[in-house]
């Protein structure tokens, strides 16, 4: 089943240019994506239009539904968003902004409720945040702010999990612990993924499919070792690149080529 079906998409800031122009997407129930190109190819743009943060014309569905179609704790039922950074404002310790991503499944008026609180607790100790769940998160060092926010994020239970470069700011060992849980989470509870990466191995290990954006549009999409080639990225990224296999374990390695090796 699509989770989600984008058609024609067209987004752009203050009536300039366009971001996105003309974005054809589909997200099957259960994929994990991940979305790659240059600064300025409207990656984050695309997953806040998804989230319904942003507008644009043309249509963005979920299961079926215009996005624009849902209320706010409808679509926090459904989607839940790491972004790159947030200002959260106020001195929230970290165990209440984790607790913030059980706002969707109150019901009423009333407060959090024991299982509430046991995601939370959940949320922190697979994310090696618990340690910390009385501090300020502003307190935080970015990595350990971001951890916190993927813990809320994890929380929400949501079907879709937006994730804008979510290993941002994070040591290796944090890279891959937050990717292979998220990666656990994809496959024990059949969790749709869609994030945006910088790092071209990353993506290339943990995302089973690859969205190449450039310009705004689509430039190559499918599994990540049909994409990830000298051809599709060069002509992405403007770069000469090398792609070849670990050593080690067999995943795919991209390489950049220096003008010095570029012949």
């Amino acid at each position: 089943m699509d989770l989600l079906t984008i058609r024609g998409l067209r987004y752009a800031y203050s009536r300039g240019q366009d971001v996105l122009c003309g974005i054809e997407l589909t997200v099957g129930e259960g994929e994990m994506v991940g979305l790659l190109g240059p600064n300025g190819s409207g990656k984050t743009t695309l997953l806040r239009c998804v989230s319904g943060v942003l507008g644009g014309t043309g249509e963005v569905r979920l299961l079926g539904r215009p996005v624009s179609g849902y209320t706010r704790r409808e679509l926090a039922r459904l989607i839940a968003f790491v972004p790159q950074y947030q200002e959260l404002g106020y001195e929230f310790s970290c165990y209440d902004v984790v607790l913030m991503g059980r706002y969707a499944h109150l019901k009423g008026f009333s407060g959090e409720t024991g299982s509430d609180r046991r995601a939370a607790r959940r949320a922190m100790e697979q994310t090696d945040t618990w340690a910390f769940r009385e501090r300020p998160v502003d307190s935080l060092s970015g990595g350990e702010r971001q951890r916190v926010m993927i813990a809320r994020a994890i929380a929400q239970d949501a079907r879709l999990l937006l994730m804008d470069e979510p290993t941002a700011h994070l040591d290796i060992r944090h890279q891959t612990d937050i990717l292979d849980l998220i990666r656990s989470l994809h496959r024990a509870r059949g969790l749709t993924v869609i994030g945006v990466y910088h790092d071209i191995n990353l993506a290339g290990r943990y995302a089973g499919r690859i969205v190449l954006m450039r310009d705004g549009a689509v430039a190559a999409d499918g599994a990540a070792r049909e994409v990830l080639n000298e051809d599709s990225l060069k002509q992405v990224y403007g770069i000469g690149v090398d792609v070849f296999d670990s050593p080690v374990d067999g995943s795919l390695c991209v390489s950049p080529r220096s003008d010095e090796t570029a012949g």
